[in-house]
């Protein structure tokens, strides 16, 4: 009679015959050297170069190649409005990156009509949330955004083809993941390295680790973050910035954002934290790519003044 344990596997719960010794015995000593060899590998890292591997792999090229009636300035507005929307359920950036991925990439293999376009970015958005979120926004809601124009059954059916034409191929490298990433490695590399100065002071002979950053110093780094992430939002609804791999708009962006605080604070912390030549990144990088990228940032940027000023004159 077949037994089947918690997972749903069909076992054998019997116990084992001398046979199997051996086999128990070998798997033990290869969990005992996985986790080894888990505890030297540095997790970050690891995620790192896994994600910036794959970037090739989840880009969405000349997504609009194919779309007779979706333009690049409709895809600006619908992107933009999705950051909206995020911000509204207080959703994680990486959920919104996600949706403009999946979005873009079922952009690349099916043709919409513009009057379902809306309903793609929220199908798309509840996809991605799903995926990150513990708790994804109730379908009600979404299509309450948009005044109730679409049906629930035509927002399943659309998700359920979404999956199909994407081989449900979800964990795409975002944007999200790596500004977390090179901004929380910098941040550690300048205040753990005491031969390039540090962000903050630390007293001598204190532990880094012990160390808890004062509110002045933690509003540098928040307004550090929150410029870099503005300019990243900028670049998601950007049709123009499809070309470039997420780690190159992340580090040009961290660029940009070094350069701009720079020229407008006066605060000794935050020029301490921009007068340092940074964390050299794992990752290897195309400087006049990341450099082309870098020009175009800087004129999104002068074109969308109204929407930083506010970061600006903290």
């Amino acid at each position: 009679m077949s037994n089947f344990s918690d997972s749903g596997f069909e076992e054998d719960l019997q116990s084992p015959s001398p046979s199997k010794h051996a086999a128990v015995s070998w798997l033990r000593e290869q969990d005992e050297r996985l986790t080894a060899d888990w505890h030297e590998m540095n997790y970050d890292e690891s995620c790192f170069i896994i994600q910036q591997n794959n970037e090739e792999k989840f880009l969405a090229l000349d997504c609009l190649a194919r779309q007779p009636q979706i333009t690049a300035e409709a895809r600006c507005k619908l992107v933009s409005w999705l950051l909206a929307v995020y911000k509204h359920f207080s959703l994680s950036f990486e959920s919104c990156c996600l949706a403009v991925n999946i979005m873009d990439r079922f952009l690349a293999t099916t043709s919409v009509a513009a009057d379902c376009f809306q309903l793609l970015g929220i199908t798309a958005l509840l996809i991605a949330t799903k995926h990150v979120e513990v708790c994804s926004p109730r379908i009600k809601q979404l299509l309450s955004l948009c005044c109730n124009s679409f049906s629930r059954e035509q927002l399943c059916n659309l998700e359920c083809l979404i999956l199909l034409r994407l081989n449900f191929r979800l964990a795409a490298p975002t944007l999200a993941f790596f500004l977390d990433y090179f901004i929380s490695k910098e941040l550690s590399w300048h205040r753990s390295d005491g031969r390039h100065g540090q962000i903050f002071s630390v007293h001598e002979g204190s532990n880094c680790n012990d160390f808890k950053p004062t509110e002045d110093q933690l509003s540098t780094m928040k307004r550090y973050k929150c410029f870099a992430r503005k300019v990243c939002e900028l670049s998601l609804a950007d049709y123009a910035f499809n070309k470039y791999q997420p780690s190159v708009i992340v580090q040009s962006a961290i660029n940009l954002t070094k350069d701009l605080l720079r020229r407008h604070t006066s605060t000794l912390e935050m020029v301490d934290l921009l007068s340092i030549g940074g964390h050299e990144s794992e990752g290897s990088f195309n400087h006049s790519v990341t450099q082309q990228c870098t020009e175009e940032l800087k004129l999104l940027v002068s074109l969308n003044q109204e929407s930083i000023q506010n970061l600006l004159a903290l």
